[in-house]
């Protein structure tokens, strides 16, 4: 393995009101008697016990809710006056100076591996047969019959939410950082260190419903690596690259007790892992795949208020469900093969061993840092959990989204002119200061007709003539933006001369001459009802549309969409356009010889001199060889 973290490689996401007289090793609080108050490792705000602290024989770790009402029903002794202690501390706690009790530092990394500083790509695993039935639901995700509360759907809108609507809950972990500049110990990132990006777009990648055979009725640490190990081979990422920025959710289905979570000395919610943690139930996981990232989501709905139920909302089925959800997905994150991330490594603090998110697990919504619902627009409106935040030194259910002095530069284009009708494709440009980002474009202001992929091309054919201000705009994962503006001037088909029936909108040739085999067809159709087919679909000889017009004052060029498709090699056949000036007596190619097969649409343009006599020369040649016929689409002729 790569680094020797000094804390615990696993967490666990609390039990919440499972109550335990021992600390155990792994999880979010763990609960004890008054008489070991003074001993347990208990922090303030979450209480998580860990690998190391006082432990009981299972090696598993708790943590309890404090305002659980399973709390006042307790027949353990002390558990009462045990829970209103922490209510009180809870209630009036106080903000831990800069580098403080709560303050992560950075664990060195496990295999290279600190935090996930790519775009995170999460698998669902529904792991066992007793998940039912499968179908699927309103929003398109998987749903199944022995799902009463409805957690598998909202798990999928969920995770394809993180990153929309402008949510800021997840932008807390684009503080933490990885890779060679970051030294073990740090409570800051260098300028280049690699940091966690903001997760814009959502992050759910894969759904498998594992039913092959029930789920086991208690899966040990071990299954629940293998159970990832298989996913990962099940999805394709069949390397450590691959893998470097997936992480596999393990459900377990209602009835099941997975890792023995249901336990009440040693319970606990949820929990996060990696394959190689020698600490497993059962011992790691082997893996071909490099490094797995993985949790254990147990059906805790069944532990009612115990994990959550209704820690938000009114009746709350699903909050703890989609708060643990949220807990280790953050923890994962910020310390994705435990303890090599970030992590409390302040000595002698109740906080140390924990994660960001264990530091802030349980506190009650309305307070400080407290939980929350957290909406991600379409996609639906969920209670989370904040977490820890060292720039901010406080537990943040809302945060900044940090860039990291990231700049995106836009090119910009220059001022664009086009003619109504006419069809349009411009490629946006900009650059990146962070590598490895990817750009998301958009842009307001654009003529009608034209609309921008995401990727930056903008296209269409404009539909009305006037000039606008358009402003295109990049955006990278890290939330870093540029814009560039400049003005797009849409004139109408000049008048007063110029191409007759250039869009063929008569359903003829009308205006043309023509010779071979021509027509006017819908087939041929760049914009509007119809188009000029020149050649055909059989093989045919040279065949042309020709038109001599005058240019117009104030037209500058001429231009045509075609559509080539050429069974054969340019040696043989090709389409070829040519505009003669027949007042100076100069030919020009506006089309060289191009064969072409299934690329689309495309457009050229010649200059035109205003007042001279113009012959523009649509070709199709065509050498008319049996089985390989070639023939062109001619439309959208206009001068400008």
């Amino acid at each position: 393995m790569g680094g020797s973290p000094t804390v615990p490689r696993r967490r666990l996401v609390a039990v919440t009101g499972i109550a335990s007289l021992a600390l155990a090793t792994a999880g979010l609080a763990a609960v004890a008697a008054p008489a070991q108050a003074s001993t347990v490792n208990t922090p303030v705000v979450s209480g998580q016990a860990h690998h190391g602290a006082v432990a009981n024989s299972s090696g598993i770790s708790n943590e309890f809710n404090p305002y659980s009402p399973a709390l006042n029903r307790s027949t353990i002794p002390g558990m009462k006056q045990y829970a209103a202690t922490k209510r009180d501390r809870l209630a009036n706690q106080l903000h831990a100076a800069a580098t403080g009790q709560q303050t992560l530092s950075y664990g060195g990394g496990v295999d290279g591996i600190g935090v996930q500083s790519g775009h995170s790509k999460v698998y669902l695993v529904f792991y066992g047969s007793q998940w039912g039935t499968q179908s699927t639901d309103a929003n398109g995700n998987a749903k199944f019959s022995g799902d009463s509360a409805g957690a598998a759907g909202a798990t999928q809108q969920m995770f394809k939410g993180i990153g929309t609507n402008g949510e800021t809950w997840s932008a807390d972990l684009t503080q933490w950082c990885d890779g060679p500049s970051v030294v073990a110990g740090a409570t800051s990132c260098p300028a280049n260190a690699n940091f966690v990006p903001y997760q814009s777009g959502g992050v759910l990648s894969g759904v498998w419903y594992d039913n092959a055979a029930a789920s086991p009725a208690s899966a040990t640490g071990h299954q629940l690596g293998v159970e990832a190990v298989n996913a990962a081979a099940h999805f394709g990422n069949t390397t450590a690259a691959a893998n470097r920025d997936a992480y596999y959710i393990i459900l377990s289905p209602h009835g099941t007790n997975p890792d023995d979570y249901q336990n009440p000395s040693t319970g606990y919610c949820a929990w996060h892992d990696w394959n190689g943690d020698t600490t497993l139930t059962g011992g790691a996981a082997s893996s071909s795949y490099g490094d797995i990232a993985f949790s254990n989501q147990p059906y805790n709905i069944d532990q009612g208020a115990n994990c959550g139920v209704g820690f938000v909302n009114s009746p709350g089925t699903l909050d703890g469900w989609t708060m643990t959800l949220g807990h280790e997905w953050h923890e994962m994150m910020s310390d994705q093969n435990p303890a090599g991330g970030w992590t409390n490594h302040v000595s002698g603090s109740s906080y140390n061993g924990q994660e960001n998110s264990d530091e802030c697990a349980w506190l009650k919504p309305g307070t400080t840092g407290g939980a929350a619902n957290v909406s991600f627009g379409s996609f639906g409106t969920y209670a989370e959990q904040a977490s820890w935040s060292n720039d901010t030194n406080s537990c943040a259910i809302s945060h900044a989204i940090l860039t990291h002095g990231n700049a995106v530069t836009v090119t910009n284009p220059g001022n664009q002119s086009s003619t109504v009708n006419t069809a349009v494709s411009l490629q946006a440009q900009a650059t990146d200061s962070a590598s490895g980002q990817t750009l998301t474009y958009s842009a307001t202001g654009l003529p009608a007709g034209l609309s921008i992929s995401a990727s930056g091309l903008i296209s269409g054919t404009v539909t009305t003539a006037g000039t606008s201000s358009t402003t295109v705009t990049a955006k990278d994962t890290t939330g870093a933006t540029g814009s560039t503006t400049f003005t797009w001037t849409v004139s109408s088909v000049v008048t007063g001369g110029g191409v007759t029936n250039g869009g063929f909108e008569t359903g003829s040739l009308s205006g043309w001459t023509a010779t071979g085999t021509t027509s006017a067809t819908a087939a041929a159709a760049h914009s509007g009802s119809y188009g000029a087919l020149i050649g055909s679909a059989n093989p045919t000889a040279t065949s042309s549309a020709s038109q001599t017009f005058t240019a117009p004052t104030g037209s500058s060029k001429v231009t045509f969409a075609y559509d080539v498709t050429c069974n054969d090699t340019v040696q043989y056949d090709w389409a070829t356009a040519t505009l003669k000036d027949n007042t100076t007596g100069t030919t020009a190619t506006v089309l060289a010889k191009t064969c072409t097969l299934g690329a689309g649409w495309k457009t050229a343009s010649g200059s035109i001199t205003p007042g001279h006599s113009y012959t523009l020369t649509l070709t199709n040649v065509d050498d008319n060889y049996p089985g390989d016929a070639t023939y062109t689409y001619y439309d959208d002729v206009t001068v400008s």
